[in-house]
């Protein structure tokens, strides 16, 4: 969990540090990043030098030298300034307005929102808890009308239900969960889909739209791919293994370049209790996801969640699903091709044969990263062509060697270590135990990689490396020990090909406060005080190829800072040179970001404000539901804190981060 330790089952759960459960002794990123330098003599002189020495490109030493950013920067707005409260902030000359809030009606029959009413039936046409990735598909290719695409991560029950938590003498204490609490949890997870337009400058929702969709955790879904129909996916409810009801902890995602909707299956390990029988198949597999994490009571009310009743219900979960926002009737597909582990991001690009490359995360200390190359090529005069190629290709995951080289190494069955000596029968065995295969493959532990995004414009890609605070050896692509800022490596794959299988690699930024020695960061000299940000982890790439990183874990203990959005340059002058543009309130998390393809809106994701509070002054205790340290966005007596997607634009329009 956090280093705090929770008030509440799910309090932080987000940005959770769990205990590592990669068994490897494979080199890990710090490892590699202090052997690859320390070789070329760059270790030399304080500790603030050592680590810009130890972690940063020849070019981004120069730049910071010569401290010329501000003039070379391709951002230029007022910055916020850093800080924590109650509400939300924006950059000067810019509007931020609250398109959607947990509970207001996504389908045409949902009801408005009534907090001390709730229902599971009420909240399936709900928009749900805890919005995480934004995505947006144009309606006939407009900037100003389209299809909102947001995930629905996870649940706080302590903000979300009245009468659920007691205090005596200081001391808060969650009870147990009804029935319909669970079911209303359930429905509250998954995804939203609904048509939005630009009116006089303002985005709206569109009521009655046909596109307007609820996905939820009992939505049914279809098993696709290699492990399609595999034994180890069969249940007393679905012996073909080929169907499953719903998606769970979707956290970042993507959209295809043929403009269907991907959401990532995290942390779905937590919903699961109980005990495996002794000797079953599944003990080495379940034990290498930390699982069961047992965060919530479903177990209590439907078996499904019990490993000890259900065995293999947990292999149907941790994958990619793709829908189709443009057909309501569509059922959504988990691609397994894809592999299976704690996905974070799911962002995709058009390689320069064709063919789709899609990047993700394995969001947990000492995990991987991973990209999928499809068999097939895209075909952009045919949209139905390429629904089925996410379901045929070559997952690979990445080694980052201490030269600045690295290699993406194939996940398939019969090559290398990946035979039936090491347990695998199949491509389907591979797939279902991603983690162990990428073990055996000698892949690079990460600092919990998480949102990872290829950048078209310069033929880059971008990892968002959160924190770890386990790490007690360091190496070339995980510069820190006791990690606790995060950091963000930025590949360049071999000729600019994203389906390249080798490439090399360098750290972007090394996060944290400059201004600390110990710290290490390395944000270029003209970074303000307010600019400089930890734990890294959505990002989005504009359409002019700008980099904007969101955070998670940044509060007035670790930074004295709440989390935000900020513009971060990665060329020329002005790289590592970093400018906080957008902060949320106290105990929320930034996520998405998405631009939209003008760069005249921004849409951001807001989740689980009041979810902490305890160390700022404006509260300084327990917050829940009848005690919230905010309660954004409605500021309202009678209403709850409100997970909600905010529509940033520029006053007087024009494009976002730009005089």
């Amino acid at each position: 969990m956090n280093e705090h330790t929770p008030k509440f089952p799910t309090q932080g759960l987000e940005n959770a540090e769990f205990e590592p459960v990669n068994p490897t002794s494979n080199p890990t990123m710090g490892e590699l990043i202090s052997r690859r330098f320390s070789r070329r003599g760059f270790l030399k002189g304080s500790l603030a030098t050592t680590a810009i020495a130890a972690t940063v490109s020849p070019l981004a030493l120069l730049t910071a030298e010569k401290a010329h950013a501000q003039t070379g920067s391709v951002f230029s707005f007022a910055e916020v300034e850093a800080g924590v409260d109650a509400d939300h902030h924006v950059a000067e000359g810019y509007d931020a307005d609250v398109l959607i809030r947990w509970g207001d009606p996504v389908t045409n029959d949902a009801p408005e929102f009534d907090p001390t009413a709730q229902t599971p039936q009420a909240q399936a046409g709900q928009f749900g808890y805890n919005n995480d990735y934004v995505g947006y598909v144009p309606l006939e290719g407009s900037s100003e009308h389209g299809l909102l695409l947001v995930n629905h991560e996870y649940t706080n029950a302590h903000l979300m239900f009245p009468g659920l938590v007691t205090v005596t003498d200081g001391e808060a204490q969650q009870g147990p969960l009804s029935e319909d609490q669970v079911n209303i949890e359930i429905m509250a997870h998954g995804g939203s889909i609904i048509e939005i337009e630009k009116v006089d400058g303002k985005w709206q929702r569109v009521a009655g739209s046909p596109y307007n969709r609820r996905i939820t955790g009992e939505t049914e879904m279809e098993i696709t791919g290699p492990v399609a129909g595999h034994d180890r996916l069969k249940t007393s409810t679905d012996d073909t293994g080929t169907m499953v009801r719903g998606t769970l902890n979707n956290c970042a995602g993507g959209t295809t370049p043929w403009g269907t909707y991907l959401m990532a299956e995290e942390n779905f390990h937590g919903y699961f209790a109980g005990e495996l029988p002794e000797g079953h198949r599944e003990s080495e597999n379940y034990a290498r996801l930390a699982a069961p994490g047992g965060w919530y009571e479903w177990h209590n009310f439907h078996d499904r969640f019990d490993v000890s009743k259900e065995p293999n219900e947990m292999n149907r979960f941790g994958w990619i699903v793709e829908v189709d926002p443009m057909d309501a009737s569509f059922m959504p597909k988990k691609r397994t091709a894809l592999g299976r582990f704690k996905h974070e991001g799911a962002e995709s690009v058009v390689a320069p044969d064709g063919r789709v490359v899609l990047y993700s995360g394995d969001d947990e200390r000492f995990d991987y990263v991973y990209k999928f190359v499809t068999a097939g090529t895209f075909n952009a005069d045919d949209r139905a062509a390429n629904m089925g190629l996410l379901d045929e290709g070559t997952l690979y995951v990445a080694r980052f060697d201490e030269d600045g080289s690295m290699e993406w190494l194939p996940l398939t069955f019969g090559e290398g270590p990946l035979t039936e000596d090491n347990g695998f029968e199949s491509q389907a065995d591979v797939l279902i135990e991603t983690r162990r295969a990428s073990d055996l493959l000698g892949a690079t532990p990460m600092d919990r990689p998480e949102d990872i995004e290829p950048n078209a414009t310069n033929g880059r890609v971008y990892v968002m490396l959160t924190n770890n605070t386990a790490r007690e050896e360091a190496n070339a692509a995980n510069p820190r020990i006791d990690n606790a800022f995060g950091h963000i490596v930025e590949i360049h794959e071999e000729g600019g090909d994203f389906a390249a299988t080798a490439g090399t690699w360098e750290i972007l930024l090394q996060c944290g406060d400059p201004e600390i020695a110990e710290v290490g960061a390395t944000f270029s000299t003209e970074t303000s005080e307010n600019g400089w940000f930890g734990m890294p982890d959505n990002c989005a790439v504009d359409a002019d190829g700008r980099l904007w990183v969101s955070t998670d874990g940044n509060s007035l203990a670790a930074t004295g800072r709440t989390d935000g959005l900020w513009a971060v340059d990665t060329d020329g002058e002005a790289r590592g040179t970093s400018k906080l543009f957008y902060r949320v309130p106290v105990g929320a998390e930034m996520c998405g970001p998405l631009p939209t393809p003008d760069l005249a809106t921004m849409f951001v994701a807001v989740q689980h404000p009041a979810d902490g509070g305890e160390d700022w002054d404006g509260h300084g205790r327990p917050s829940y539901y009848e005690d919230l340290s905010t309660r954004w966005p409605d500021f309202r007596d009678d209403m709850p804190v409100r997970p909600s997607v905010v529509a940033i634009t520029k006053q007087g329009g024009g494009k976002i981060g730009t005089a």
